[in-house]
């Protein structure tokens, strides 16, 4: 495990020493090295584009004000079960084409996903997370199958059907592939915005005095979400596989080791970040590494960072206050890589005109 924000930098970036191939099932087009990765970031990238996720802007608004106004009645809300979650899956749901009614499938398949973070330690808990993941892998597969011929013959305005249209020179992505991304985008796109949802939430109930700030200063936001991702990170580590034997540290690590460079200490290195245990929401630079680094850095994070402005503008104008409800100290999402509490019951009170969107 590699600590320091410099030499997660270094391992992130020098592919010619850390393969993106990890000894465990992998699932997507990140586990890759280039030149396979170029060629498949190229071919999603033509379908995945920020015109598409800029065009989602008007469906998260509906969602989040739908989820929101859903809660109003009652004064209080499990924020990670009824809202973060909710609106993480229907939109990722929603661009690739996933039908309402499969939307409870769709997120037993994440969870399931998730439960592979587990593999590594062996033993049964391990097992059972690679026969879940198969088991699911079939399930999606099949209903990938079925979902791309209903596309070819009727062609619609999402992320599957461009998936399917996407091609560089005759070249095309096969089912395998668009069945890896799909896998991809429902893990990484789910946990990714919940998890910083819900950590935004965590941060402003430690930190009052930087909500205080932001209520007064509310064009602070997009600054106030680049801080929630670096202070908690909704993934903590990534994942490599030296290429030769390396030195880190005055330590030998051979080659074929796994290592495991932790993005969420590097975002919190005193040598980089002045005071990196303090939440500040008008910390600049703010140069974390929430969405990785270099080639892989997240094909996700434009539409994860307009899905939490939208979110939390929201909570910031409808709600007057809030506070932590729950009898307990919140637990931890389960999972070893996706940092998030697994429930976040807040109590809240309503302004009382109707708050302006923006």
């Amino acid at each position: 495990m590699v600590f320091d924000y410099e030499t997660v930098k270094w391992i992130m970036t020098d592919h010619a020493s850390f393969s993106s191939r990890i000894p465990a099932p992998s699932f997507s087009f990140i586990f890759t090295d280039p030149p396979e990765h170029s060629r498949l970031r190229n071919l999603i990238s033509r379908a995945f584009t920020p015109r598409a996720i800029a065009d989602l802007e008007p469906a998260i608004r509906e969602i989040s004000r739908e989820l929101f106004d859903n809660a109003l009645g009652a004064g209080q809300i499990d924020f990670a079960a009824d809202f973060s979650a909710p609106l993480a899956m229907r939109v990722i749901a929603g661009m690739i084409g996933v039908a309402p009614e499969d939307w409870p499938r769709y997120k037993r398949w994440n969870d399931k996903i998730l439960g592979l973070t587990y593999t590594r330690s062996g033993g049964d808990q391990a097992q059972q997370a690679r026969r879940d993941f198969n088991s699911v892998t079939e399930e999606m597969s099949a209903y990938l199958a079925e979902s791309i011929a209903a596309r070819r013959k009727s062609p619609q305005n999402d992320l599957l059907t461009r998936l399917i249209d996407a091609e560089i020179e005759g070249d095309r992505l096969t089912h395998e592939e668009i069945l890896a991304f799909f896998r991809l985008l429902m893990f990484a796109g789910q946990e990714t915005t919940t998890n910083l949802l819900n950590n935004a939430v965590l941060c402003f109930l430690d930190h009052p005095d930087q909500l205080s700030k932001l209520r007064i200063t509310p064009q602070l936001l997009p600054s106030a979400i680049e801080e929630v991702l670096r202070y908690r990170s909704p993934f903590q580590w990534m994942m490599r596989t030296p290429l030769r034997d390396v030195e880190v540290h005055g330590m030998a690590i051979p080659k074929g080791a796994f290592v495991l460079p932790v993005v969420g200490a590097a975002n919190r290195d005193p040598k980089h970040f002045p005071h990196p245990n303090r939440f500040d929401i008008a910390r600049d630079p703010n140069a974390h590494f929430a969405f990785g680094h270099g080639i892989h850095f997240c094909l996700g994070a434009a539409l994860a960072r307009l899905e939490a402005r939208i979110a939390l503008s929201d909570l910031l104008s409808g709600f007057e206050s809030f506070e932590y409800a729950g009898d307990q100290p919140w637990q931890p999402r389960e999972g070893l890589i996706a940092h998030g509490p697994a429930s976040l019951p807040i109590r809240f009170s309503v302004k009382r005109t109707e708050p302006a969107r923006a």
